[in-house]
């Protein structure tokens, strides 16, 4: 017997166990894109180079450095607006806010359709199921009124329904579980070293900043204080 014709044997949920393997095997060359290939990480000295940009003060160095290595990259993107918030003035406030929405946008593209193959795995083994009980069914029901000579024949297109919706229903499942976990576990790397990344990142944005703003007010503060000590001396 053909693979075509087991899977006509099947029964009518054998065309919801195909709709679901395709699915399966549309998400997991998309899943694979995008995991794999779109993917970028920063260079190894990304870091480095970007703070020694930061601590002297050298935003628009600091933006050209990652629009020229790290621009299509999750990190230099979220980098990029913390960047562009501190030359505009921003406060810690924004500062965060705005590279949380950016972050959560990144983590929400590597994750957004990874949940699915679990859930086409357990959809497919359940209509192979269903196919299986319905098959029995159909089976013992036509037994309990035919002819002695027809009962053999129900009863083996009976089984061939019900052990041929149970096998294909676990072939449609099976890839979808295992790459899901494949999946979810290279998901779960990304939004780790994306994550620490950032976190690295916004704060070195906001100690170097505020440095920079607490030398500044000491430089304004200095020179009052030694006019003050002028006039003191004078008056004396």
């Amino acid at each position: 017997m053909s693979l075509i014709d087991q899977f006509h044997a099947g029964g009518f949920f054998m065309y919801f166990i195909l709709l679901f393997g395709l699915l399966t095997l549309g998400f997991i060359v998309e899943r694979s894109i995008v995991l794999y290939l779109k993917y970028k990480d920063v260079p190894t000295d990304f870091r480095r180079n970007l703070l020694a940009f930061i601590s002297s003060g050298d935003f628009q160095g600091a933006k050209t450095y990652v629009e020229n290595t790290a621009s299509h990259t999750s990190i230099g993107k979220v980098a990029l607006t913390g960047i562009k918030l501190r030359m505009s003035g921003s406060g810690d406030e924004a500062l965060q806010a705005r590279m949380d929405e950016q972050l959560t946008r990144e983590i929400s593209y590597y994750d957004k359709r990874t949940g699915f193959l679990s859930m086409f795995g357990n959809v497919a083994t359940l209509f192979g199921l269903l196919g299986t009980v319905t098959g029995l069914i159909s089976s013992f029901a036509g037994v309990a009124s035919a002819s002695p000579v027809e009962r053999a024949n129900l009863l083996s297109q009976g089984i061939s329904e019900a052990l041929n919706s149970t096998a294909f229903g676990l072939i449609a499942a099976i890839p979808a579980l295992v790459a899901f976990a494949i999946f979810q576990n290279k998901t779960e790397q990304i939004v780790t070293k994306v994550t620490e990344s950032v976190s690295e990142l916004y704060h070195d944005l906001l100690f170097y900043t505020e440095n920079d703003a607490d030398n500044t007010k000491a430089e304004e503060i200095i020179p009052q204080a030694n006019n003050v000590s002028e006039v003191s001396t004078s008056r004396n």
